[in-house]
């Protein structure tokens, strides 16, 4: 996908990416990966605005590499969610006024400017158990008066069911997504939240034989919340909440959410705390009644791990500088975005095949019972290793470099 000089910018930008201490500019990625100037800087500029290459078919690559390391057999599981990229100034192409969920509240919603980006990640569990791991494997920038954030995430489903022939995807993905699960999306299953006010109803009734359309919808069900407050029949079951054994009281029922899947019946299923420190949680699935998919214990513990794809969004804005980059023109705004999501997966597939047998990550005196590697742990296994590469490439006294370099090595691995 690449041209032979292309591929060598596109090395030097992500090795630069990975080293640059502050602020990931394209110009400062530049002093760090290339300080002799060996092409000029403008190079790597037009290589992310107006380069001859497929930011698709990098997804793809990465993808495929992902799925068959982390999930060679069964069900793949994904998380769909999307975020603002914010950027400064009026002309960065892609850009728009667009919620902030982060700042927004139920009572006062705030808006940011930027690219707003719809993500879809793989679930990965580490081998150290705990909250599993989000692994950006596509991405597509939404546009005001363009396609919706629900079609380009129906979009990029189908692209990975193309890149994954035959095997079965589980889609999570918040409210917002909800309506995909009458999308009819290849081998997907998806489970999502369910807004407390959707218009459900009982099937169909059987034809009754008279003249006319048969009725398409039974009766009005109440509202989900109501539903859930004249319950009766509650199951207690204990569940996975990112590696903690939680309890929760479930309740399910199979209706008819006519305005998204008017064609079949969705399983809903309330989750309750039984302390009441929570409030109700509504989810609706696509899977098949009759399927282990649909279990309500099932669904309940596969949506809390959806909460991955919500720290990858934050490691790749505060800890790979995903908005910094200054590019303003062309398709340079959405590639530049796209690959600090494609450079965290790379980071995590490179850290999880070479570390994942040792304690890499350094402990603190404020936080000695740490157990988990974080993808700051990763980012800076990654630069202690490039930085040691170059300077042993420039030091001529092996006995003295060690000494020497330590302390050194420690401090870039660190610096952000």
């Amino acid at each position: 996908m690449f041209t032979a000089p292309g591929f060598a910018v596109f090395t030097d930008l992500l090795a630069g990416w990975v080293l640059t201490p502050g602020r990931r500019t394209i110009t400062r990625m530049v002093s760090v990966a290339d300080p002799q100037g060996r092409r000029a800087h403008d190079a790597y500029h037009r290589f992310v605005r107006v380069g001859r290459w497929s930011m698709t078919a990098l997804w793809r690559v990465l993808a495929v590499h992902a799925v068959a390391v982390f999930a060679p057999t069964g069900v793949v599981i994904l998380d769909c969610d999307d975020t603002v990229y914010k950027k400064t100034g009026r002309k960065v192409n892609g850009t728009g006024t667009f919620r902030d969920a982060v700042r927004s509240t139920r009572a006062r919603v705030v808006y940011a400017w930027g690219l707003n980006l719809v993500i879809i990640t793989l679930r990965v569990t580490p081998p150290w158990g705990g909250c599993p791991l989000g692994l950006p494997i596509t991405m597509r920038v939404h546009r005001k008066g363009g396609p919706t954030t629900v079609e380009l995430a129906a979009l990029m489903i189908r692209e990975i069911a193309d890149w994954l022939p035959g095997r079965a995807l589980h889609l999570y993905a918040d409210g917002a997504y909800a309506t995909l699960v009458g999308a009819d999306l290849p081998r997907t299953v998806v489970t999502s939240r369910l807004r407390r006010d959707a218009a459900l109803y009982e099937p169909a009734p059987p034809r009754t034989g008279r003249r006319g359309r048969p009725r398409t919808k039974g009766d009005r069900l109440p509202t989900p919340p109501e539903l859930a407050a004249a319950a009766t029949d509650w199951v207690q079951a204990d569940i996975d909440q990112r590696g903690t054994t939680v309890t929760r009281q479930l309740w399910h029922r199979d209706v008819l959410w006519y305005r998204a899947c008017p064609r079949r019946l969705l399983r809903l299923v309330v989750v309750r705390d039984p302390t009441g420190a929570q409030p109700d949680d509504f989810f609706i699935t696509s899977a098949a009644l009759d399927s282990p998919a649909a279990d309500p214990a099932t669904i309940a513990s596969g949506y809390t791990g959806r909460w991955s794809i919500e720290v990858t969004n934050r490691d790749a804005k505060q800890a790979l500088g995903g908005e910094d980059p200054q590019s303003w023109k062309g398709q340079g705004p959405a590639r530049a975005a796209a690959l600090s999501l494609w450079l965290h997966t790379a980071i995590w597939c490179w850290y999880l095949s070479t570390h994942a047998d040792t304690t890499s990550w350094r402990t603190r005196p404020w936080y000695r019972h740490k157990h988990t590697a974080s993808f700051a742990d990763a980012l800076a296994a990654l630069r202690r290793t490039l930085w040691r590469q170059r300077i042993t490439a420039m030091s001529a006294n092996p006995a003295l470099r060690a000494k020497i370099t330590s302390t050194l090595l420690d401090v870039l691995a660190e610096a952000a």
